[in-house]
């Protein structure tokens, strides 16, 4: 099976929120409080996407690995948000990447990363609890700088920064 790294349109929006909660799901369920994906949580997921993807900007860059007409990962990129936590180190920020648990060494992340992100300077928060992750963004060339916060959507996730 193939997988495509393309940019979304906006017809990909609906696909993309449920992709973004399938994943989250995958990747953070047992660290959520049983009913954190509420019908509200899925609705603006849905809300966000339909925005992001509707207001393209040129200095953001999302895109989606296709897998024969199937969404299975995405990633999105752009100008560094300033967190409570500490000043950027970097002026780009991946602010997602997910696949699939099915795809996970499919190829598709590192194709998703170096689609928004190429090997250039950026920063990232990762959940400390995600051992995965931060394997692929050491792979990567990132490395932990010492500032966590706790996550703003997710209250019992702890993310910590890292910067290559």
């Amino acid at each position: 099976m193939g997988i495509t790294i393309r940019e979304p349109s906006a017809a990909d929006a609906g696909g993309l929120a449920d992709l973004h909660v399938q994943t989250w799901r995958e990747a953070y369920g047992h660290l959520l409080p049983a009913g954190f994906f509420t019908p509200e949580f899925v609705e603006g997921r849905h809300r966000m996407w339909t925005h992001v993807l509707a207001d393209a900007r040129t200095d953001m860059t999302v895109r989606v690995a296709d897998a024969e007409g199937t969404l299975v990962g995405f990633a999105w990129a752009g100008p560094t948000v300033t967190s409570g936590a500490a000043p950027p180190r970097r002026e780009r920020q991946l602010y997602a990447i997910y696949v699939t648990a099915a795809h996970h060494g499919s190829g598709a992340g590192q194709s998703l990363l170096d689609a928004v992100l190429g090997t250039g300077p950026a920063e990232l928060w990762v959940a400390r609890e995600n051992p995965r992750a931060i394997a692929f963004y050491r792979r990567n060339g990132f490395a932990f700088d010492g500032i966590e916060q706790i996550d703003p959507t997710a209250p019992l996730i702890t993310d910590a920064r890292m910067v290559r």
